[in-house]
């Protein structure tokens, strides 16, 4: 299926193994993709090969993703943050990145968008709109889950083949035809021994973070953020933090960006890169290079 190939590099990034996914020739603007949660930087595949344009596409495994290294400490947002800071210290040291981000991925660039306003030009937030609201009164409650599930490793479920592991996300995205379901199956996982095939990414991502996503802190952020914000909403969208918020919510996530404008991707869920590539890719090559 894939029309673009790609190639691997990997960089000591702030304690871990960085594993970076390059498509395009070197010499081309860069163009930074950024993964969600429990996704890899290969499932831009469709993506890629629906631009238009000429690119050098950067898109790293976040770590414990893909063929990063695990964290032995475990997962903090911030070092997201530091990851980012140093992908583009290396990848683009002189000019501000030109950078599309999918749910996790939307989120860590946004909030570093207003972190280090010059060294983000222009922006696509693909559903990176952070999570649902919480309050104070939920912490207690939190630390004594995350306190709960330290008491054991956590496990991802393991597959007898890729074609049950397929199989599996088909039922979960329905718009997933066959061929992109085994793309993606291999792309996730790993065949570890005979009729065993494993989710690549490090099963610690399934505990409870102990610390709540605060709004304000997000929003305090993004109001900081001076690159033209282009937020990108799946139709068939479901599950994801914003559809809790009320209308006057949601336009406070909105307003807290100073050049911001939506698009809508119909016939899309929240992995719209999957369900609408060519789409995704319009909207994101028209936005950062208008």
């Amino acid at each position: 299926m894939a029309t673009h190939p790609s190639r691997s590099e990997f960089h000591p990034i702030n304690g871990t193994r960085c594993h970076v996914r390059l498509w395009g020739d070197a010499a081309a603007p860069p163009l930074f993709l950024l993964h969600g949660w429990m996704d890899v930087s290969l499932s831009f595949q469709w993506v890629v090969d629906a631009l238009k344009r000429d690119w050098r596409i950067i898109a790293p495994d976040w770590r414990g993703f893909g063929q990063s290294g695990w964290s032995a400490g475990g997962y903090w947002f911030p070092d997201y943050y530091a990851d980012l800071e140093a992908l583009l210290a290396i990848y683009s040291p002189d000019r501000p990145a030109l950078v599309a981000g999918h749910s996790m991925g939307g989120v860590i660039a946004c909030t570093y968008a207003g972190l280090r306003p010059e060294r983000i030009a222009r922006l696509v937030s693909l559903e990176g709109f952070g999570l649902a609201r919480t309050s104070s009164a939920e912490a207690p409650a939190r630390y004594r889950r995350w306190l709960d599930e330290l008491a054991s490793e956590p496990r991802f479920r393991i597959y007898g083949s890729f074609d049950a592991l397929a199989a599996r996300l088909q039922r979960d995205n329905p718009r997933l035809t066959a061929d992109k379901a085994q793309f993606i199956a291999r792309a996730w996982a790993r065949e570890t021994a005979p009729e065993q095939v494993e989710m690549l990414s490090d099963p610690r991502h399934k505990r409870a973070n102990p610390v709540l996503f605060r709004i304000e802190e997000s929003l305090a952020c993004w109001k900081a953020v001076t690159a033209p914000v282009l937020w990108v909403f799946g139709r068939n969208s479901e599950g994801t933090g914003y559809l809790k918020d009320t209308p006057e919510q949601l336009a406070e996530r909105k307003g807290a960006f100073r050049d911001y404008q939506e698009a809508w991707i119909d016939d899309a869920g929240h992995m719209m890169h999957h369900d609408q590539p060519a789409a995704t890719a319009r909207l994101i090559e028209d936005f950062l290079a208008p």
